[in-house]
C-alpha cells in the first residue's frame, strides 16, 4: 500500500483537514509531522465539526492510528486538553493516538517570548499566533530544547532547565525589562505532564517503519502551507518549520524512497492570515465576498483571512518545488455567483511579464498580477456528486487550472462535508 503525503500549495489554510479525513477512509495510519497548535484543521462530519490542533485528523476515524510526528513541536497542556474535548465528545482516544518521543516541548517561556517578541517587532509584526512555535524551534535548532524523551530523565530535565532558564532570564531582564522565570515550578507542571503523556509515547519512527514493511498505507499530515515554509516559502513571512513535502519525510522519520504520492492541496481561490506580500489580494467587494460566503476566518486565531484570486505562478512554484502527483481543489462551491472569475497568469515586475515566483521579498511585493478572466456560473455546487454534473463553466475552471499546473486534479470539494468530495479521473 502506498505512503501518501498531503501537502498544502498555498499559505495555508486550504482545507487540507477535509482532504486528509476523504483519504484516511482507506488509510491504515495518520502521521502528522510538522507544526504545532499553530495550526488548526476543520473536519466536518453531519452537523459535528472537529477543529484540531494538533492531534492528527485520522483520529476521526476508528481505524486509524493517529501519529503525531518528531517534526511537530507540542504544548502538553494544548495536547491534554483537546484529548479531553475530544473524548467528551464521544471520540476514542486511546492506543489510538501515539506521540514521538522526539517531538520538542513547547514551554511556557516560549510562548512568553513569542508574545514579547511580536510586541517588540511593531508594525513589522509577522503576525505570529503566538502560541511559542517559533521560539520553540528556535530553541530546537540550538540545541537547547526539551524533547518528550526527556521528561522521563527527571535529573537531566531539571539540569537543562535551569541551564535554558538562566540564559531566557537574562533576556528578560535586560531586553524585555521582565521578571524572571522561577525553574521549580515549570518543572513540576511538566513532571505532572509526563505521566499524562505517557500512555501515547513510543518511538513513532520505528512504528511507521514497521506499519510500512507490514504493507499498511500511512497518510502524512502536513500543517499551513509551502509558501509559509521556512526555507521555500514568502521568508520571512513564513512559519518555523518545513510547511512542504520536504518537512513530511524528516518530520515523520520516513525515507524519501518510501513516500509513493504527494497530492497538493488548493483552493479555488488564494488566502493568506498575517503579514506578508500577497500580489492577488482583492481589497474590494469581492474580496469581502469570499471572506464572508467562504467563512475565511482562522480555525486557530479568529482572525480574518485576506482573499484574492487565484495566483496560478505561486501554485505552479509549489507544485513544481514539491513533485506533486495530483491536486485537489478546494472550495470551488464558494465561486457559485461570480460572473466572472479572474486566474493570476503571471506577474509584472519592473515592465516585464514573468511566470516565475519571485525568490526576493522585493520582487514579490513589486509583482503586480497579470489575470485571464473565465466565465463564472450561477449554480450552486452543494449537491454535486459528480464531475460531469457540475456546471459547463465550473468545469472549464477545473480544466484551465489542471492544464496550466500539469497535474491532474483528482478532487473537487464542493463542501465542508465527507460527501461533497468529488473524486475525478485522470485525462
Amino acid at each position: 500500500m502506498p505512503t501518501t503525503c498531503v501537502i498544502g500549495l498555498q499559505w495555508g489554510d486550504e482545507a487540507k483537514a477535509r482532504v486528509l479525513d476523504v483519504l484516511s477512509a482507506d488509510a491504515d495510519c495518520v502521521a502528522r509531522s510538522q507544526g504545532g497548535n499553530n495550526a488548526g484543521h476543520t473536519v466536518v462530519i453531519g452537523s459535528e465539526k472537529f477543529v484540531l490542533h494538533l492531534v492528527p485528523t485520522g483520529i476521526l476515524r476508528p481505524q486509524v492510528l493517529a501519529v503525531i510526528g518528531n517534526g511537530v513541536v507540542v504544548d502538553p497542556e494544548f495536547l491534554m486538553d483537546e484529548v479531553s474535548e475530544l473524548r467528551r465528545r464521544g471520540v476514542e482516544v486511546g492506543e489510538n493516538l501515539v506521540l514521538s518521543d522526539r517531538a520538542h516541548l513547547v514551554m511556557p517561556y516560549h510562548r512568553l517570548f513569542d508574545g514579547l517578541a511580536e510586541r517588540q517587532r511593531g508594525k513589522g509584526k509577522i503576525g505570529t499566533t503566538m502560541k511559542g512555535v517559533g521560539p520553540c524551534y528556535a530553541d530546537k535548532a540550538a540545541r537547547t530544547g526539551v524533547r518528550v524523551a526527556e521528561l522521563y530523565q527527571p535529573d537531566l530535565f531539571r539540569e537543562r532547565l535551569q541551564t535554558t532558564l538562566a540564559e531566557k532570564n537574562a533576556l528578560l531582564r535586560g531586553l524585555y525589562n521582565e521578571p524572571e522565570l522561577q525553574s521549580q515550578p515549570i518543572y513540576d507542571e511538566y513532571i505532572e505532564y509526563a505521566e499524562k503523556l505517557r500512555p501515547f509515547v513510543r518511538n513513532s519512527q520505528e512504528l511507521l517503519l514497521e506499519l510500512l514493511d507490514g504493507g499498511k498505507h500511512i497518510l502524512l499530515e502536513g500543517a499551513q502551507g509551502t509558501l509559509l515554509d521556512i526555507d521555500h516559502g514568502t521568508y520571512p513571512f513564513v512559519t518555523s518549520s518545513n510547511a512542504s513535502v520536504y518537512g513530511a519525510m524528516s518530520g515523520a522519520g520516513l525515507p524519501p524512497h518510501r513516500i509513493d504520492r504527494v497530492v497538493g492541496v488548493m483552493k479555488a481561490y488564494t488566502t493568506r492570515v498575517g503579514a506578508g506580500p500577497f500580489p492577488t489580494e482583492l481589497s474590494d467587494d469581492v474580496g469581502a465576498r469570499l471572506r464572508e460566503v467562504g467563512n475565511e476566518f482562522g480555525a486557530t486565531t479568529g482572525r480574518p483571512r485576506r482573499c484574492g484570486w487565484l495566483d496560478l505562478v505561486a501554485c505552479r512554484y509549489t507544485t513544481r518545488l514539491n513533485g506533486v502527483d495530483s491536486i485537489a481543489l478546494t472550495k470551488l462551491d464558494i465561486l457559485s455567483g461570480l460572473q466572472t472569475v479572474k486566474v493570476c497568469r503571471g506577474y509584472r515586475v519592473d515592465g516585464d511579464v514573468v511566470d516565475v515566483f519571485p525568490s526576493g521579498l522585493a520582487g514579490l511585493e513589486s509583482a503586480e498580477p497579470v489575470y485571464e478572466e473565465l466565465p463564472g456560473w450561477s449554480v450552486e455546487l452543494g449537491q454535486v456528486r459528480q464531475a460531469s454534473d457540475l456546471p459547463g463553466e465550473a468545469q472549464h475552471y477545473v480544466r484551465y487550472v489542471e492544464d496550466a499546473l500539469g497535474v491532474p486534479i483528482t478532487m473537487v470539494c464542493v463542501g465542508p462535508e465527507r460527501d461533497q468530495a468529488i473524486l475525478r479521473e485522470k485525462r
